[in-house]
């Protein structure tokens, strides 16, 4: 809600003592740049996120230096400082708009330390998608040793998802004009296969208007997850809809980011009508 927080939420910024920053929006920004950049998915940036080498490459670029063998953190960083940095990573991706990875980074106490609040939300979804509620709740609670535990769990998800997006982004796909189909098998979890989905939706990767389709196998079913490029276009949703009709499954989500889960017997049938579904698609417009 960040773009748009409106009133009643600024109170609650405000009555929370929530500091804000102008800056990149990645997370977290209290931590060195360079670790913050290598783990980053949210946005994905090309040739840097998973890559420390191209990470160094960056900040030599933005004339950011270590000082003492460490970097400055995000938060640390002057208006001249973040300004490099943003021009750097906008030239990664020509396509991405400025407006799309600059805004508030909201800064929060917690354990009685000044925390980025897009972190702390990123925490607790890691936690919860690892089957870990009990230490989320702790968490929020400040339970003594709980955030050591959902640190833990945070840094092996985010590894997680930076081998995921690595996988998503190299193997091969299967292509078409306007979709692209990415079947992960068990390279890649059916809990992170919706996120990677996402995130390469939102990476200015592909023309606006492209079906993003992630598949993910677990026990003996697959885990499907369906994004439309800049939210523009075709209803994802209905035609997930159209092809579980004629297989087996079910369909959640909207217009613009829906799934499904079918049996693993029905993936090359499912496979064969997506492709006409999504393909019919086009032809239709």
């Amino acid at each position: 809600m960040e773009k748009d927080i409106g009133k009643l939420n600024n109170e609650i910024l405000d009555d929370g003592n929530i500091k804000r920053k102008r800056g990149l929006l990645i997370y977290p920004a209290t931590r060195p740049i360079n670790r913050v950049l290598e783990m980053s998915s949210d946005p994905y940036i090309p040739g840097v996120t998973g890559n420390i080498n191209g990470v160094l490459e960056l900040l030599r670029e933005a004339g950011l230096n270590p000082v003492d063998g460490n970097y400055k953190s995000l938060i640390e960083l002057d208006e001249n400082e973040m300004g490099n940095l943003v021009t750097s990573v906008l030239l990664r991706n020509p396509k991405t708009k400025s407006e799309s990875i600059i805004g508030d980074i909201f800064l929060t106490k917690f354990f009685n330390k000044l925390e980025d609040a897009r972190e702390m939300s990123a925490k607790i979804n890691a936690c919860s998608r690892s089957g870990e509620s009990a230490v989320v709740l702790q968490l929020c609670m400040e339970v003594p040793n709980a955030n050591k535990k959902a640190e833990s769990i945070y840094a092996k998800y985010k590894q997680e998802m930076v081998s995921s997006l690595k996988f998503a982004l190299e193997t091969k796909k299967i292509e078409g004009r306007g979709f692209i189909i990415l079947n992960a098998e068990k390279n890649i979890k059916d809990t992170m296969i919706g996120t990677v989905a996402s995130i390469i939706s939102n990476a200015n990767l592909y023309e606006q208007g492209t079906i993003i389709v992630g598949m993910a196998h677990y026990d003996d079913k697959i885990k499907v997850s369906a994004r439309n490029v800049g939210k523009i276009g075709r209803n994802v949703r209905e035609i997930l809809q159209n092809v579980v009709t004629e297989t087996t499954g079910e369909v959640g989500g909207h217009e613009f980011a829906a799934g499904c889960n079918i049996a693993k017997k029905d993936e090359n049938k499912f496979l064969e009508l997506l492709r006409k579904q999504l393909e019919l698609e086009i032809i239709k417009i």
